[in-house]
């Protein structure tokens, strides 16, 4: 446990960043997965929808350095590589 004010500010902040990086993250895999079941059932118009959404998060997370900026660029890569496929 914290003893002095600022290691007590650091703990507060910590939390706050922890969970907003949490809520970016998991923004990312939940519409990847919306992507990847867009794709799996053929649906390219939806597929599409979907991956404008999944770049949308991905860059955002990249933008606050929740997730490095040349992963979202790879992941946008395989993504848009699935889509191109099902097309």
């Amino acid at each position: 446990m914290p003893n002095n004010a600022s290691s007590k500010k650091r703990l507060r902040q910590d939390a706050k960043r922890a969970y907003r990086n949490r809520v970016r993250k998991d923004a990312c895999k939940s519409n990847r997965k919306t992507f990847l079941a867009a794709v799996e059932s053929g649906d390219a118009a939806a597929a599409q929808t979907a991956l404008h959404e999944c770049f949308s998060a991905l860059d955002q997370a990249a933008r606050h350095n929740t997730i490095s900026k040349n992963k979202a660029s790879r992941t946008k890569s395989r993504l848009a590589k699935q889509l191109a496929a099902i097309q």
